[in-house]
Order: structure tokens, then sequence, then C-alpha cells
């Protein structure tokens, strides 16, 4: 795990309160330099949630790592924001949450 997805898991972490938090850097699936940290897969279930638009969840999200995603930071954040109510009626899975494929560089 790199500085970034440390910071990235400690962050949300410190901010939501999650009952449950999967940070996966998939910076590996994309045209970078080995050892990037610029592609983020995240999948966060918390209470402070409850009552959000998925657009208003992901606004909270982004504002709690404005300084990762900040230009020169973390290219894409792909996220999966759920209340633990959404999560427990999903069986306690995100289901079939994925990140689009990369389509640029030298992986297309």
């Amino acid at each position: 795990m790199g500085p970034v997805e440390t910071r990235i898991k400690e962050k949300l972490n410190r901010e939501f309160s999650p009952t449950h938090l999967e940070v996966e850097n998939e910076s590996y699936k994309h045209s970078v330099p080995k050892g990037s940290e610029t592609h983020f897969r995240v999948v966060i279930v918390a209470a402070k949630f409850e009552g959000q638009t998925r657009i208003a969840r992901q606004r909270l999200v982004n504002a709690c790592l404005a300084d990762e995603i900040k230009p020169g930071g973390v290219h894409a954040l792909t996220q999966k924001t759920m209340t633990p109510a959404e999560w427990m009626a999903a069986g306690g899975s995100s289901g079939d949450f994925q990140s689009p494929d990369c389509h640029g560089g030298s992986k297309e």
C-alpha cells in the first residue's frame, strides 16, 4: 500500500467512520508508470450518507479528498457510496460495481 492509498483510507475513516470501506489502487490497469497511485476504486458505507443523493454523497467524498484529487494528483476516483441500510439490503456486497475500462494510451 502506497502513501496516497494510505492517506485516502485514513481520511475516509476519520471523516465518515464507515461501517465498511474498500480502497483499491487500480493504477496498474492504466497507462501509467509502475507503482503509480493515480486511479482508485472506493466502496464506502456510512451513516453520514443517510438522506443524501448519490451526487451529494460523492461530493462529500470528493471534498474530503480534495488534496488528493487536485490537478497532478489522483486522476480517477470511482466511488460506490452506500448507507448501512443499503449495504444490508444488498447482502453486504457492492454488487457488480467496477471501474470503467481504460481506453487510453498503451492499454487500448
